[in-house]
Parts: structure tokens; C-alpha cells; sequence
């Protein structure tokens, strides 16, 4: 059963890579994508995800169409609400019987999600501006 989650609360990492660990796999691959201090040559102070009622949905049907695709075990998470520089947004994991197979299962989650979820970030900027981004 894959594990997919939308949460406003700082992402468990173990239960994400919980989620796939298996006693088959010889691989385990984590991405955890984290919230930077810089976007597009400006100084960035923090964001704010939103997310539509149904990115849930979203997102636990991409895991399993990427599970199906590959037969691999995937999880992922999304945090929404304020983030401050250094918080984790996303933390995916896949795990498989060799490296190869996990580094581009990851790789193809991730972009799925970053594509086809909805969700969107407002950065706040050290200048005072704001930026919506994902609209």
C-alpha cells in the first residue's frame, strides 16, 4: 500500500522511508525538497503553500500509477501552509533491487508531482514583494 500524504505538519521522514523499506530492496533513494533562501536572483524569506481540496487525490494517484508503471514501492509528502527557509516541503522515497531503477523511479515521482499536483507557493521576498508561483 503505497503512502501519500498533503499535511500542514513537518514531514516524518521516517515514516516516508518506512513506507518502502522492504527486505527485497537493495536500494532505498530519498528526495527531500527543501525550501531555499534564493529564487530568480532574489533573497527569499519564506513561503506559503496552498493546495487544492483534492490534491490528496492527486498525489495518491500518481504513486500508484508510478508503482504500477515501475513495481516499485513509492511514498511521498507534501507539507502546505507557512514554510521557513530550511523546512521540508517534499520528501518522496522509492525503493527497488538495484540503484538505477530507484534513482528514476524518484526522479519520475517528483516530476509528476511538481506537474500535476495542485498545489501552489507564494514566496516572500527580503524586499518586501510576494510571488505566486505554480498558479
Amino acid at each position: 500500500m503505497s503512502y501519500a500524504l498533503i499535511t500542514e505538519e513537518p514531514i516524518d521522514e521516517a515514516a516516508v522511508k518506512a513506507a518502502v523499506e522492504s527486505d527485497i530492496s537493495g536500494a532505498l533513494v530519498m528526495f527531500h525538497g527543501i525550501i531555499r533562501n534564493h529564487d530568480g536572483g532574489q533573497s527569499v524569506n519564506s513561503l506559503d503553500y496552498s493546495h487544492h481540496p483534492q490534491a490528496q487525490e492527486f498525489l495518491e494517484k500518481i504513486i500508484a500509477e508510478e508503482e504500477e508503471r515501475t513495481g516499485l514501492k513509492l511514498s511521498a509528502v507534501h507539507r502546505v501552509g507557512p514554510l521557513k527557509i530550511g523546512d521540508a516541503a517534499l520528501v518522496a522515497a522509492s525503493a527497488a533491487a538495484h540503484r538505477k531503477e530507484a534513482f528514476d523511479a524518484i526522479e519520475n515521482l517528483v516530476e509528476r508531482i511538481k506537474a500535476e499536483v495542485p498545489i501552489w507557493k507564494k514566496q516572500h521576498f527580503t524586499s518586501g514583494s510576494s510571488e505566486w508561483v505554480g498558479l
